[in-house]
């Protein structure tokens, strides 16, 4: 039976599955700063979920305006980030796992997959929304059919052609070097505001036509028209500044467009396949509040990372709140060795508190698979186990329920810096609760309670 003779099972399958479908239990984490901002670890379905019912705390339900995803593409293949580790030998580059895009079952439990997910984003969207759904050739056409089905046809608005340099060449084809973007409004109402860009004259020449508008520049004469469903944008570029290494990542530039079109200052942007969180920087710094979600550790750690460093405030959510957040380092894949002790008491009833990593314990190193990655890692732990930590964070005031970090440090080409020297008030230092978070080029993470008490004593 072809492929599109199922597409009624697919569908039914879907909306039983959208039906039955209950939400996890999500809880805050970590909070970066006083914001509505939302990064979410854990599986995106059931996150929308969450978002949709009443008693979350976030109940979002009609009130996204805009959401773009770039979920896997049905490839069929394994996706890796790139890993720079330093040393004592210059940089070394490794690649490791960040998402697979296999599926056991074939193209129909891709769809379903998929299927249900947009049902639940078109619950989520304003009446004036639009969704924008990233996907190339290898099932695109597939898909707009079921956006057809799930938003309407009269309801589609572009399929948008992104053009780049990059990739795709073959001796069997012509060169692969575009992705197709599917705009859809949830209704006819939806909000759209069209850029505009030059088109020139033939000849570069002027029309001189009347009640027509023209202009002039290095190149010859042109008007400004609205933009067409055609884009040239460069790919990231492996030198440029806003490559993280993450599999897949999407230029910025790319984003600002989308968002520019289809929202406006205060309005919600939403990825629900966030990897390395691109949709968040670019909202954020267009005065959009922003909700990412994915369910992988290293793409919610890059996108931590990455936003973090923007300056960006956020609340992070995770599936079923781990405990380790509470200071335990048991059940946590890594674990990390630190000397914190407190000085001499200072002017004005101060003390001076000092943090230095001295050891990172990475426990799942024999799990790693590919055993190139575990050679140089295992390599690099030897070297120095530091050299596995990509960033850390400190929350000098911990509550004992969210991570809230005062002071962050991240490895740069100069290296990563260890030590954290900070005054604080000595009186009720003794009861002062101190939590070390520490994330690794894995993406795993782990924490670490110190009392101040227990300083005291040793001080």
């Amino acid at each position: 039976m072809g492929l599109i003779l199922r597409f009624p099972e697919i569908l039914v399958k879907a909306k039983e599955q959208y039906e039955n479908l209950r939400s996890a239990s999500f809880a805050i984490t970590e909070e970066l700063g006083n914001s509505e901002n939302i990064l979410a670890q854990g599986d995106n379905g059931s996150f929308m979920k969450y978002l949709l019912e009443k008693g979350s705390g976030h109940e979002l339900g009609g009130k996204i305006q805009q959401i773009y995803i770039d979920p896997p593409f049905f490839s069929k293949a394994n996706y890796d980030s790139v890993i720079k580790l330093q040393g004592n030998n210059g940089e070394t580059s490794v690649k490791h796992k960040a998402y697979e895009d296999v599926w056991k079952q074939g193209m129909e439990e891709y769809l379903t997959m998929l299927t249900l997910r947009l049902l639940l984003m078109k619950d989520l969207l304003k009446p004036e929304g639009t969704i924008w759904v990233h996907l190339d050739w290898h099932c695109v056409h597939y898909v707009k059919i079921l956006m057809d089905e799930i938003f309407g046809e009269k309801n589609f608005i572009n399929e948008i052609i992104w053009t780049y340099k990059s990739g795709g060449s073959s001796k069997k084809h012509f060169a692969r070097k575009h992705d197709t973007v599917l705009v859809y409004g949830k209704s006819d109402r939806y909000y759209l505001k069209l850029p505009k860009e030059k088109s020139y004259n033939r000849g570069f020449k002027p029309y001189r036509f009347k009640g027509v508008e023209e202009f002039q520049d290095e190149h010859g004469w042109y008007t400004m028209v609205n933009m067409k469903d055609v884009w040239n944008i460069d790919m990231v570029g492996r030198t440029s500044a806003e490559r993280t290494g993450y599999a897949t990542q999407k230029p910025e530039s790319l984003l600002e467009r989308i968002i520019a079109s289809g929202s406006r200052e205060g309005d919600i942007c939403a990825d629900f396949f966030c990897g390395s969180g691109t949709l968040g920087a670019v909202a954020g710094r267009m005065g959009r509040r922003w909700i990412c979600c994915d369910n992988g550790h290293l793409a919610i750690s890059a996108s931590l990372k990455r936003l973090n460093k923007a300056g960006q405030t956020m609340k992070v959510l995770r599936e079923q709140a781990q405990s380790y957040v509470k200071g335990s380092q048991e059940e946590t894949e890594a674990a990390i060795d630190m000397d914190a002790y407190v000085g001499d008491t200072l002017f004005e009833g101060k003390i001076n508190f000092t943090i230095e990593l001295k050891e990172y314990k990475l426990r799942e190193l024999n799990e790693v698979k590919k055993a190139d990655i575990r050679q140089v890692l295992s390599e690099k732990k030897e070297e120095n186990s530091l050299l596995l930590v990509d960033y850390w964070s400190v929350d000098l005031d911990f509550d004992g329920k969210i991570f809230k970090p005062d002071r962050s440090f991240y490895r740069e080409k100069s290296g990563l810096c260890c030590e954290l020297s900070e005054e604080l008030e000595k009186n009720n230092f003794e009861n002062r609760k101190i939590m070390v978070r520490v994330a690794d080029v894995l993406g795993n993470v782990s924490f670490c309670l110190i009392n101040g008490g227990d300083l005291v004593e040793r001080a």
